[in-house]
């Protein structure tokens, strides 16, 4: 985990805006996703936290994301086959995953043509994964 420091104060507004009480849970799990801008699953979210928080289940670590996804602080990316990552970088952005050391990267790429759809269909948002090698492990 990174050593870094996120206002406590600005968690709290933040919970506060989107209509959530703010459980020392919920908090906990936010500054984590704010510290912490890897993409993380469920799995990493409790693994990292269980020991800080002797209560906390992965039950818990879902519903907390599924709240934070609902209320628009967190994305769901489907990038991998089997399991969730969430993103607290919720603007518009694609994702490289290299599939060498598996660190998924966010890539600013201009949106396609919407006109590209069809007539008859509304957009409302474009999620893509690109597959490959970083320039770490080329």
């Amino acid at each position: 985990m990174n050593i870094k420091k996120v206002d406590y104060h600005s968690i709290l507004k933040l919970l506060e805006e989107k209509g959530i009480s703010p459980s020392f849970q919920r908090i906990k799990i936010l500054e984590y996703l704010l510290l912490n801008r890897t993409h993380p699953s469920v799995e990493d979210i409790y693994r990292d936290l269980s020991s800080e928080i002797l209560t906390l289940s992965k039950t818990t670590v879902y519903n907390t994301l599924k709240l934070f996804v609902e209320k628009g602080i967190v994305k769901t990316i489907g990038i991998e086959k089997d399991f969730a990552r969430y993103d607290i970088d919720t603007s518009p952005h694609s994702h490289f995953k290299c599939i060498k050391c598996g660190k998924i990267y966010d890539l600013k790429i201009s949106e396609e043509n919407d006109s590209n759809i069809g007539e008859g269909f509304k957009k409302f948002y474009t999620e893509k994964y690109i597959y490959g090698v970083c320039k770490n492990c080329r």
